[in-house]
């Protein structure tokens, strides 16, 4: 390759350290130029290219309906350029001044990527043409002659790096190599291959592949373990610019071009690009009710307006929540071709000090002390898994690798967890990297509540070992519905093969402080039970106690119920309900205890999910134990309904309507309404000052869809007083 020009070369200069001989190429939107001609020597004065072959067009079948699309299932990417999947034989045809002879004529390819392109690098491509092609490896052969045309057909090596290259052809004449300019309309993307089986991210199942790399709309699951509920998310990895933003991302994050042909690295810098923490990555976090000068996280309806604005300003876009981060990080790996799914695990650990277990301290009446707690149960917490091979790790733990986006705990150094194997996490094999010991707590460890006692020593009141990872969940193959993955992270709660891999995690130098059993004796006589009944919001709603005394004894049981706003991560706003009362327990019975809770007690409090958290304790008065119990609810929100007017037909226009009535006795001020239909409709925006107590608002938009078949259209609401609300509806759209 030529030298840099001296611009370039004042703009980067190369570290001085006598270790590199270039600067770091860790840019994929850089390049620079390279020589139409690279003379031998002196060139004598007769010397005119115009006599020797010549490139006059390079066609490269790039448009949806053509071969190489159809055939890398790139068809659906909004972008005019060639989109292409590793490891998979593509078309090209070159236009010659004249035929080309193969015993006269020598003639290569040129593929490169970056600055300063490399061979050993994986940066600089020369293909030669060939006879056959290798699977797998870069090569070029001849399928088709016509008068002073050729048809090539393109083998990309199944590692090489994803990304944009630039093609030149090249032609050896006597006294130099003559190169075609640069011309962008002949770039190429290379994407991660799921169909070849050489590709590290191959899935052999067509139907996974539908749905885990081309479906364009997701869903999430959100809620709390007694009320799962879902809203639909749309990835838009195909849309306008989006292939460009994520390749933006690893620019951002400076992977070096030659560590972009791994999964693994890959997945590892987005974690951390994603969330805006300590790299100015794409979303800005925000989890204390305050979205001042940004959109609050309820109020997204897909990834697609968060990337571009990412893209465009170069800053952090606020403000995201983990299903939003998961969202995100969704839409990046499917569009560069790696399978991927957004995972939902319900009652989710956050470990603060990794040993396995969260530590919950009581004061002197049983209610939590917020000073000493520091770990956190969310009602739910939302990652990415990512289909790949893992050749650092020993045989058995590929396929699904947990990744997540939202910053939580430093790794290395950096907010960024994963990518971890799922199947490690199982067997308790935390010794894998990266990051396996964190997403072993949140989906398997136990809640130990404990108090001070009079001599200072820490007393156990109760373990509770099945609290955490109750459900662990992610939208069907093909469908909507709801598929139960929990075992795919841990065994049977409680089954011998789950304390085994608990102790596995252990031996791998996961702290997990051993209880003294003279410090801990469970309460066998009475239980308790808490029993939250749904409700609307707005409306009134109880809360039951329900005791069993198992003994032959009466007992007498001083009871503390406290109610408490929370955010969905666990963390308490404030405590809007307090009640105490004495409980009687008579020998061998039941007794249930109602407490109303009253919509005034809340209303005015709310967070974004509408979510409680109801902690009892109480305290036996004849033998000093203390029980204790906990639950999250949700309040059932009000939602969005959408319909269509006129025929759905691509290229012809139609009507969507959105409808919604205000379910509170209080007016909505400054409510903006969002609507999104991947190719369907862009999305758009609208501002209302005012929805008054109990009416309806209607909204209406024209649009014109783009592509067949089935699509989604999917809507949300927000204002401060009422968020995450939201509607979908499903509509088949005809082609003309």
């Amino acid at each position: 390759m030529s030298e840099p020009t001296s611009a370039n070369r004042e703009k980067k200069q190369p570290p001085v350290n006598g270790r590199r001989a270039l600067p770091s190429n860790n840019s994929n939107a850089e390049e620079n130029d390279v020589p139409e001609m690279d003379a031998f020597g002196l060139i004598p004065r007769g010397f005119n290219p115009k006599d020797y072959l010549r490139v006059l067009d390079i066609h490269m079948f790039k448009e949806p309906n053509e071969i190489n699309k159809q055939q890398h299932h790139t068809d659906k990417y909004y972008n005019p350029k060639l989109i292409v999947r590793r490891g998979q034989p593509f078309q090209i045809q070159i236009d010659f001044s004249r035929p080309y002879e193969p015993e006269k004529d020598q003639i290569w390819l040129e593929y490169l990527i970056g600055r300063h392109p490399q061979p050993n690098k994986g940066t600089y491509i020369p293909i030669l043409i060939g006879d056959v092609l290798k699977p797998g490896e870069w090569g070029a052969k001849i399928t088709h002659k016509e008068n002073s045309s050729i048809r090539l057909s393109i083998m990309s090596s199944a590692t090489c790096i994803i990304g944009k290259f630039r093609l030149y052809v090249a032609i050896r004449t006597p006294y130099g190599i003559i190169r075609t300019h640069r011309n962008s309309a002949t770039d190429t993307y290379i994407l991660f291959n799921p169909w070849c089986q050489l590709d590290a991210v191959y899935l052999d199942d067509e139907k996974e592949r539908e749905e885990y790399v081309l479906n364009d709309v997701g869903i999430v699951f959100h809620g709390d373990i007694n009320e799962v509920k879902l809203r639909s998310w749309s990835y838009g990895q195909f849309e306008e610019n989006i292939l460009d933003a994520c390749l933006f991302l690893m620019d951002k994050a400076e992977l070096e071009l030659s560590g972009r042909g791994n999964p693994i690295k890959i997945c590892r810098v987005a974690s951390a690009m994603i969330n805006s923490k300590d790299d100015n990555g794409v979303l800005a976090g925000s989890w204390d009710n305050l979205y001042a000068y940004g959109v609050p996280p309820s109020a997204w309806t897909g990834s697609v307006d968060i990337l571009l604005e990412y893209y465009s300003s170069k800053q952090p876009v606020r403000y995201g929540q983990c299903w939003v981060f998961a969202g995100v990080f969704n839409t990046f790996l499917r569009c560069l071709g790696i399978p991927a799914r957004l995972i939902t695990n319900y009652s989710s650990a956050h470990d603060n000090n990794a040993n396995l277990q969260l530590d919950f301290f009581l004061d002197d009446e049983g209610q939590v002390d917020n000073r000493l707690t520091k770990d956190s149960i969310w009602n739910y917490h939302c990652w990415n898994e990512a289909w790949m091979t893992r050749p650092d790790l020993p045989v058995g733990f590929g396929g699904w690798q947990a990744v997540d986006g939202t910053p939580q705990e430093t790794s290395d150094g950096m907010y960024r967890c994963g990518p971890a194997s799922v199947q490690a996490i199982k067997h308790g094999h935390v010794c894998f990297q990266f990051d396996a010991p964190f997403v072993y707590a949140e989906v398997n460890s136990d809640v130990i509540y404990s108090r001070m006692g009079k001599n200072g020593s820490q007393v156990i009141e109760k373990i509770d070992t099945t609290h955490i990872g109750k459900l662990i969940v992610t939208k069907g193959v093909g469908s909507d519905d709801m598929v139960d993955i929990t075992e795919n992270y841990k065994f049977q709660e409680g089954s011998a093969e789950e304390r085994l891999a608990l102790e596995t995690a252990v031996m791998y130098g996961v702290k997990k402080q051993t209880t003294q059993p003279s410090t801990y004796q469970p309460q066998k006589d009475v239980e308790i039970d808490l029993q939250v009944q749904k409700a609307v919001l707005g409306s009134d709603f109880k809360v039951t106690i329900i005791f069993r005394n198992k003994s032959r004894n009466s007992y007498t049981a001083t009871t503390y119920l406290s109610g408490n706003i929370v955010f969905y991560t666990g963390v308490t706003k404030n405590e809007f309900k307090k009640h105490s009362f004495s409980a009687k327990l008579d020998p061998l019975s039941s007794s249930a205890f109602d407490v109303m809770i009253t919509s005034a007690e809340y209303l005015s409090d709310l967070l974004d999910q509408a979510s409680f958290h109801f902690f009892v304790t109480a305290r036996i008065n004849e033998t000093g134990k203390v029980l204790a119990m906990q639950k999250a609810m949700v309040l059932e929100i009000p939602t969005l309904k959408i319909k269509t007017k006129g025929e759905m037909v691509v290229d012809r226009e139609m009507s969507v309507v959105v409808e919604f009535t205000n379910p509170l006795k209080q007016t909505l001020e400054n409510v903006t309404l969002r609507l999104e239909g991947p190719g369907v409709l862009r999305t758009v925006k609208k501002e209302f000052r005012q929805i008054p107590a109990m009416s309806t608002l209607i909204w209406e938009v024209k649009c014109i869809p783009k592509r067949p078949g089935l699509r989604k259209l999917i809507a949300s609401l927000n204002c401060d007083a009422l968020r995450h609300v939201y509607g979908e509806l499903n509509i088949q759209i005809q082609k003309p």
